[in-house]
């Protein structure tokens, strides 16, 4: 069973990285991941005690508290810090002066060492309260080896040698950059914030001609609400009066506003830009589109990407590595140099201050984060990290046609032959589930008894006694049936009784306005070569396609060849495919990027899938591969620097080149400067 807890005080990446390996030592615990960004632990458990274990050591981990999932997420104002900095600078001022001038020098010593105590002391309670962790149930190691330690030595052993302002601005600097951090990281999870504001807190029910304010989750499928101007649709539902306006940028990104017919749906999360509109709901709040949004969001940090998982490993060894590289620079140099053991205590401690991974251990999910949140905000929801490296690689697009490229919404238009052969059709589509029977609603028909439905070919039944056929002409052939299909490009129904043709139906899907758009965009980004995968006949697929930038339509198609003309599509590179049905799942499996229609989608294509567009709008798609490039560019940007930097900060520490609160800027402001990087993806795509 999988459990997802939200918290808060979580302040530091290494924690959170040392708690998910407490977590994950736990009896009955599987898989754990502890999302710093994010603020949530999610975690698998074999039973309710394994739980309630888990919960416990939860709260109980430094000043970690579990907040009920109701709660408001609260902004944080990072007060205590930034006292801390404040005081830390008043007496740091006047030290700094004397120092300068060369008078007062106890004075002097005085003052930085109160500027160390005021900026640092959270530093020395965290180092005090790891202790006894480290000892608890045996010893481990790196509950003590944290940032905490590292830059309480590196300013302890400056004082020691009497660097004394080097001592003092270690621990000022170290704590300027952990409150400018928690600025970036908290603005950060300002998005999440705001993607929870699409969720509606109120619903008007009308019941008997009476409104009732109730909350959204009260609501059920057949519940007609009220929305004034200015609301938030609490439940996906259909409209029931003439006409609607949306304003949709909450859902989608874009600044628009969307017109809505009378019984056409309406997403949750989009706001009423009209006059005051009654609307059925069609779906509970808990499978709403907001609710799609809010739970892949959230427990998108549970599937992490490789660089995330690569990171998580290499802070496990590489902080206890250099804290011995550091212990071994401050001991063996000196016995070739004369046992000068105090001109290698700054490069010692230099390199504590520049083993600190922050920069990676932060910067990295935190971009992946912000990536989720960003390609959220226009209504693709990833179902993790690992999705967006996936995206980022596409190179070949495959599409479904019927309710992916097109509307899916089919109408009946022509009528050939008996009026009566569209009667006998609409009995025999009423018992079936085929989104083509959806064309015959509305029409009136004969009751229709033993209907057999022939997956992907037609209907058999009876009506007044007499056996009706229903389907395409080569089902009818099957038959016996004498039924020459027509010519043009149209999908048509045919019709028999009693082994006698009647006449038949055309069936009208129209293309998605925006399919040509999206797919230009889609090659744009470069994605080389762009497929159709249907069941259609050619001529019907064809006609259907002709307006669209399509390379390559493959068409009479049974589900179970679509896989293997999956497969054959990679050999154009990494393939992403785009579905609806059911009938897409096995190809889902097969491609290496799966993207499902959230709205008009069937739940099992959403399962299947790695993202879901939850609006049904495929402009987004494009943006989706934009903002995966551009996550694993600022992912690699940041991997790059950070260790360049460390690595460069390093040999000059060995020349004994580089002051003590440079080495500061290693690692802290190299952190910042990741961090800072990482927030880019919050910028328009």
């Amino acid at each position: 069973m999988k459990k997802v807890i939200r918290i808060r005080n979580l302040h530091c990446a290494a924690c959170a990285a040392e708690l998910q390996e407490e977590l994950a030592a736990l009896e009955g615990i599987g898989e754990v991941a502890v999302d710093f960004v994010g603020q949530r632990v999610t975690l698998e458990h074999e039973s309710d005690e394994a739980l309630r274990r888990a919960i416990k050591h939860i709260a109980a981990f430094e000043q970690v508290e579990i907040v009920d999932g109701n709660a408001p997420i609260r902004r944080e104002r990072h007060l205590k810090e930034l006292i801390s900095i404040a005081a830390g600078a008043v007496f740091f001022l006047p030290a700094l002066v004397l120092h300068l001038m060369g008078r007062a020098e106890w004075v002097a010593f005085g003052l930085f060492l109160a500027a160390f105590a005021a900026a640092g002391w959270s530093v020395v309670v965290n180092v005090v309260r790891n202790v006894p962790r480290a000892f608890r149930d045996g010893f481990h190691p790196s509950a003590l080896l944290d940032e905490n330690l590292l830059m309480l030595l590196a300013a302890a052993g400056a004082f020691a040698i009497r660097q004394d302002m080097e001592g003092a601005v270690v621990m000022l600097l170290y704590q300027i950059g952990e409150y400018l951090q928690g600025l970036a990281v908290g603005s950060s999870r300002g998005a999440i914030t705001r993607l929870m504001a699409l969720k509606s807190d109120h619903a008007i029910r009308i019941a008997d001609g009476v409104q009732q304010e109730v909350d959204p989750e009260e609501l059920v499928a057949g519940d007609v609400i009220l929305l004034r101007k200015g609301d938030k649709v609490p439940a996906d539902c259909r409209l029931l009066d003439d006409m609607a306006a949306l304003d949709t940028k909450s859902m989608t990104g874009e600044s628009d506003w969307k017109e809505v017919r009378r019984g056409q749906e309406m997403l949750s999360g989009c706001v009423n830009a009209g006059n005051a509109v009654r609307a059925e709901v069609v779906r509970p709040v808990s499978e709403s589109a907001v609710a799609k949004i809010l739970e892949l969001v959230e427990n998108s940090a549970a599937r992490k990407a490789k660089p995330e998982k690569f990171i998580s490993r290499f802070a496990r060894w590489y902080t206890p590595i250099v804290v011995l590289l550091a212990v071994l620079v401050a001991v063996i140099p000196p016995l070739f140099d004369s046992y000068r053991f105090d001109a290698w205590i700054v490069p010692a401690l230099n390199f504590l201050v520049i083993s600190c991974p922050c920069a990676l251990i932060i910067s990295v999910p935190l971009t992946y984060f912000s990536g989720v949140g960003t390609l959220a905000r226009y209504g693709v929801l990833a179902k993790g990290a690992v999705c967006l490296d996936g995206l980022a690689s596409v190179k070949v697009a495959a599409f479904d046609k019927t309710g992916t490229l097109t509307e899916g919404k089919f109408s009946v238009g022509n009528v050939f032959g008996s009026e009566r052969a569209l009667a006998l059709a609409a009995a025999l589509e009423q018992a079936s589930a085929h989104p083509l029977a959806r064309a015959f609603e509305g029409i009136r028909a004969p009751a229709a008894e033993q209907v057999e439905e022939f997956a992907g070919r037609g209907l058999a039944g009876r009506v007044d006694g007499k056996e009706i056929l229903a389907g395409s002409a080569r089902f009818l052939r099957e038959r016996g049936i004498a039924c020459d299909e027509r010519t043009d490009a149209a999908l048509v129904v045919y019709v028999a009784e009693d082994g006698v043709l009647l006449g038949g139906a055309e069936i009208e899907d129209r293309l998605r306005p925006e399919a040509k758009g999206a797919l230009t965009e889609l090659k744009k980004t470069g994605v080389e070569h762009i497929a159709v995968l249907t069941g259609d006949t050619p001529a019907r697929a064809r006609a259907a396609l002709s307006a669209l930038p399509v390379d390559e339509i493959c068409s009479g198609l049974l589900p179970q060849e679509k896989p293997e003309r999956a497969r054959a599509l990679k050999a154009y590179g990494k393939l992403m495919y785009v579905g609806d049905g059911v009938n897409d799942t096995p190809v889902m499996a097969e491609s290496d990027v799966s993207v499902a229609m959230g709205g008009l989608g069937s739940d099992a294509a959403i399962e299947a899938s790695d993202f879901v567009l939850a609006t049904d709008n495929l402009n987004a798609l494009p943006k989706a591969v934009k903002g995966a490039r551009k996550t694993r560019r600022i992912v690699l940007e940041n991997i790059v620097f950070s260790i360049a930097v460390k690595v460069a900060f390093m040999v000059l520490s060995l020349m004994g080149v580089l002051p003590l609160w440079i080495a500061v800027f290693g690692d802290t402001g190299v952190m910042l400067l990741a961090v800072l990087n990482s927030m880019r993806m919050r910028a328009k795509i």
